[in-house]
């Protein structure tokens, strides 16, 4: 049939355009033959040295305007993206509902061998990423809080580039460290003895930009200081 034709396209090769739902139905009874690799895929994941995880809004037909019968006052649908690395390997999981990314990476941790190191988890600064009642090496993302300082650098442009060009500096031996193949112990070590004077050092700095008031707090860089102090740990 012509209108089943694309423009160009030669005779004797018909398309037909299938509706999203159709499309949705005939996948749907394909998928369950799936499962058990998915369900072995978050098996092995848990298992991982290191996570990243984040979640999204997401939007689910069969959820708007439908509360969750567990707690009416969760509307919210989200999808938690989780990356696992494991044994050189990377696992992709993602999951979509009313649970937040740590919910989520709670159910995935709970799949994790006794006896394991606790693993590190990669995530923004937000509580509703982190795992509830696992022990967990919480590493925050440093590219949020140097972003902070970018976007305040029109009005403070010496203080924030101090700030970056340390920052810099650890980048410098992280990158050197990955070319070097260094392993995880000896590339902790090499950032101890490398990048923790010059993170002592900074630290030092931001304390006493508030201390000595060269700053405002309500400022831009007075944000940006008082976010990354306060999640320091972590970053």
């Amino acid at each position: 049939r012509p209108s089943f034709l694309s423009a160009g396209e030669p005779p004797g090769r018909p398309r037909h355009p299938l509706p999203a739902s159709t499309q949705w139905e005939i996948a749907e009874k394909v998928a369950d033959h799936v499962y058990p690799a998915y369900d072995e895929l978050v098996r092995m994941g848990a298992q991982g040295e290191l996570f990243f995880n984040d979640d999204t809004t997401m939007r689910i037909l069969s959820l708007i305007n439908t509360p969750s019968e567990a707690d009416p006052s969760r509307k919210g649908v989200f999808t938690s993206a989780i990356l696992a690395n494991h044994d050189d390997h990377r696992i992709a999981l993602f999951f979509t509902g009313r649970k937040h990314a740590g919910e989520n990476m709670a159910d995935v941790l709970k799949k994790r061998a006794s006896g394991l190191d606790p693993p590190i988890q990669m995530c923004d600064a937000l509580s509703r990423n982190v795992p509830q009642g696992f022990r967990i090496v919480l590493a925050n993302c440093l590219v949020h809080a140097r972003r902070n300082f970018i976007d305040a650098m029109a009005g403070f442009p010496e203080k924030c580039q101090h700030v970056l060009e340390a920052l810099g500096k650890v980048y410098h031996h992280n990158e050197i460290s990955k070319n070097q193949r260094m392993t995880p112990a000896e590339r902790l070590t090499f950032h101890q003895n490398q990048s923790g004077p010059i993170m002592k050092g900074l630290k030092g700095w931001l304390q006493e930009q508030l201390e000595k008031k060269e700053v405002e707090p309500n400022s831009p860089m007075g944000r940006a200081i008082t976010y990354m102090l306060r999640h320091w740990e972590p970053l």
